[in-house]
């Protein structure tokens, strides 16, 4: 193979880290989204197949687009605070490792890059010459993977998510409330599930799984989740009645 066809392959090969990150991002922002229309459309099909009250099925919408909101951004803040906490206090014994017992460390340095395939001669240069640079962050790349630039924010994850699931929430509370009363479920079957397609077809195409299955799985899933709810609000607004 050539240079020139090479070249575009490895531009678009994700080896950096930042790059990892921001595709972890979009990831957790598509299926945010993806939770706000599954879950707000649900509900408001429910009611609207238990009553034509546009008031009811308003107020039933907005609490499930606040209620999820919240819970979507509070779970992903005490998870990622978790996460945080985790990794200060990694980060605090490494740096309390390398001030106590600096040869050791050294020592633990060195026998990682042999393990990595290098000559003792040469991982005991390596292991030198990053501590010599930056020992914490030599031993923090290479023992646990992390640096203490990129520890987490519980507060960014938080909006995010709380976000996306709005984002996700506005086209089933639109497709339910804007069409006349007999065409409300109908309208909002459609929106949705052509929502999932294309937010399956989004999520497969970031993380490089196969598209097809993807939408299957997510439409099909959402298309359950509808008829169930409407099948629930049919019977309970008919026993009601």
């Amino acid at each position: 193979m050539t240079d020139a066809a090479a070249e575009p392959l490895h531009r678009t090969d994700p080896h950096d880290g930042k790059v990892h990150e921001k595709l972890n991002w979009l990831r957790a922002a598509v299926l945010g989204a993806n939770d706000g229309i599954v879950s707000v459309a649900a509900l408001v099909v429910g009611v609207a197949a238990a009553t034509t009250d546009l008031g009811a099925i308003l107020v039933a919408g907005v609490a499930s687009v606040a209620a999820g909101a919240i819970s979507m951004g509070l779970g992903e803040y005490v998870s990622v605070s978790s996460q945080r906490d985790t990794e200060r206090a990694l980060i605090a014994k490494e740096r309390a490792e390398l001030a106590t017992m600096p040869d050791q460390e050294l020592a633990e340095l060195a026998e990682i890059y042999r393990g990595k395939g290098l000559s003792e001669a040469t991982a005991a240069r390596v292991a030198e010459e990053l501590t010599a640079h930056d020992a914490l962050a030599a031993h923090l790349e290479a023992e646990l993977h992390i640096a203490e630039a990129d520890v987490v924010n519980p507060w960014h994850s938080a909006w995010a998510s709380a976000a996306s699931f709005l984002a996700g929430a506005i086209l089933p509370m639109v497709a339910i409330l804007l069409p006349p009363p007999e065409w409300r479920v109908v309208t909002t079957f459609g929106a949705v599930l052509t929502a999932l397609a294309i937010t399956g077809w989004l999520s497969a195409w970031i993380g490089g799984a196969p598209r097809g299955r993807a939408v299957a799985r997510v439409v099909v899933g959402g298309a359950l989740a509808l008829a169930v709810t409407w099948a629930i609000g049919a019977l309970l607004g008919g026993a009601v009645a």
